[in-house]
């Protein structure tokens, strides 16, 4: 301390030595407040600062506090056991609330259709491979073929169908309208050739079939599905543009007519099932065109008629017909193949008997493989492989009527609406005839079912879907955004393996 500085009172050089001085415990105490008249008050003491806590941690502030006053052991108090909070009703409807707006966040998203129709269709197909090659093992062997035949050809099916879709997704759009016009000729000029005697085949009393030699053969009907779709598309998006399609005449010509000439050459085979699916395809068509109400009714009820007609003069389909809802084979075992298909479904149960364990395709349900593959798959898949599969067909089926409702471009719209029309028409009246609620139409489960000729077709349809859930203005941003990211990432996984190859040498190499 320098001369020309006070000195500093005794108690605080005790604080700040750290002893305690003279002024240490009245520091602490609370002061008398006094009032105007003269009186004192209790005022409220203040908190202890950091002088009062050092006097009060010494010895001597220890024995002044201790006198009076005896310390009492302390006895631990035990937790007290709550009961867990129920939530209320409100913070359950929060939840479910915040759950649904995710969930439609998630919807909304550009990228969401592109990613059903194609995680749906794999899917879809992988599936169908697993259980063509369980469901066919033993009919191969009954035939003296190998174990894996039927496998072995509907997996160089779905590789070709994929090469196809793939081209499909590559093509522009003004290349697919100009290919609808070559594929409805060349669909056209082969079902023509199935009604030749020597180049058409009849299978299952149908004859829609042209051999190629060997075990190729062909059904130009599942093609003249797809040419419908793209040139009736190509056909309205044009009578669109020129404002025709507001006249009930350009609205049902040519497209009307077409659609009855191809119809009328697949019932010369007598196949019905593929009739019905072109049906429904035409009448998606005309729905999404906006025919009125009563000129729709009408070109319905024209065509429901000629279904009956047809139903009526055929014993074979009258006793389809009568085999709805069936639970026994009936007279002749006429309803045979429908009761063995609720057989397998209640044989599986909720989780079914295991894949490869089936009993039905043991020579009791006749088309193990194609019509009735869904009946094997809820034997050994259970209801939760069943409806494992409707889902999926659901999501690809969503996709498409939100592609179809999204877009400006009416091919895309009517393209789009076809393909979905053709996919889920297919699906409902396959599952519908083996629960036993439809007539069995003789229709394969799109990309399921084995048959290499059903297959090509609809895997270029899914192609277009996904061409044009591609093409959409936010997909295709969304897309072009992520392609920097993905190569920043292909890049540091080529460094951590080229890091990882450098440090496995051995010391010696350079």
């Amino acid at each position: 301390m320098t001369p020309d500085q006070p000195a500093a009172p005794r108690s605080r050089q005790a604080a700040a030595s750290g002893r305690p001085g003279p002024l240490a415990g009245a520091a602490a105490r609370p002061r008398p407040a006094v009032s105007r008249g003269g009186e004192r008050s209790a005022a409220p003491a203040r908190p202890q600062s950091g002088r009062g806590k050092a006097a009060a941690t010494t010895p001597q502030g220890r024995d002044k506090a201790g006198k009076g006053r005896q310390s009492a052991p302390r006895v631990p108090r035990r937790p007290a056991i709550r009961a867990p909070r129920r939530p209320s009703k409100g913070s359950l409807l929060d939840a479910l609330r915040g759950a649904q707006q995710r969930a439609k966040k998630a919807w909304d998203r550009p990228l969401t259709a592109y990613y059903l129709i194609l995680g749906g269709a794999a899917l879809i197909t992988v599936l169908g491979l697993v259980m063509v090659y369980s469901a066919s093992q033993i009919k191969a062997l009954q035939s003296g073929l190998a174990p894996s035949y039927f496998f072995r050809k509907q997996l160089f099916a779905a590789a070709l169908g994929g090469a196809l879709m793939l081209l499909a997704v590559r093509m522009p759009i003004k290349l697919h309208r100009a290919f609808a016009y070559p594929l409805l000729a060349a669909s056209v000029f082969l079902m023509c050739l199935v009604q030749v005697p020597g180049i058409g085949i009849s299978v299952n009393g149908n004859q829609n079939w042209i051999s190629f030699g060997g075990p190729f053969m062909l059904q130009p009907s599942e093609f003249g599905k797809l040419a419908l779709v793209l040139w009736g598309a190509d056909l309205l998006a044009r009578k669109q543009d020129k404002r025709l399609l507001a006249q009930w005449k350009h609205l049902l010509v040519p497209l009307v007519p077409a659609a009855a000439l191809l119809l009328g050459m697949i019932m010369l085979g007598g196949d019905m099932g593929t009739a019905i699916i072109l049906s429904a395809i035409l009448f998606g068509l005309l729905w999404l065109a906006g025919a009125p109400t009563r000129l729709f009714a009408g070109v319905l009820a024209f065509a429901g008629a000629i279904a009956i007609l047809l139903i009526k003069t055929s014993p074979n389909r009258m006793s389809r017909l009568a085999c709805i809802g069936a639970t026994e084979p009936g007279a002749n075992d006429q309803c045979w193949q429908a009761v063995h298909g609720i057989y397998a479904l209640a044989n599986g149960g909720w989780f079914g008997s295991g894949l490869g364990a089936s009993m039905e395709k043991w020579g009791e349900l006749p088309e193990p493989h194609t019509d009735f593959i869904f009946a094997i798959t809820g034997e050994e898949l259970g209801l939760a492989g069943t409806l494992s599969v409707l889902v999926l067909f659901a999501a690809l089926g969503y996709a498409g009527i939100r592609v179809a409702g999204r877009t400006e471009d009416p091919f895309v719209r009517y393209a789009a609406g076809g393909v979905t029309t053709w996919i889920t028409a297919q699906a409902v009246i396959n599952i519908g005839a083996v629960l036993g609620l439809l007539p069995i139409a003789g229709v394969p489960l799109p990309l399921f079912s084995y048959g290499g000729s059903a297959l090509l077709p609809t895997m270029f349809a899914v192609g277009l879907l996904i061409a044009f859930a591609r093409a959409e203005p936010a997909a295709r941003a969304a897309l072009a955004m992520r392609q920097p990211a993905l190569r920043k990432k292909l890049a540091r996984v080529r460094r951590k393996t080229m890091r990882r190859r450098v440090k496995e040498r051995p010391s010696g190499e350079r």
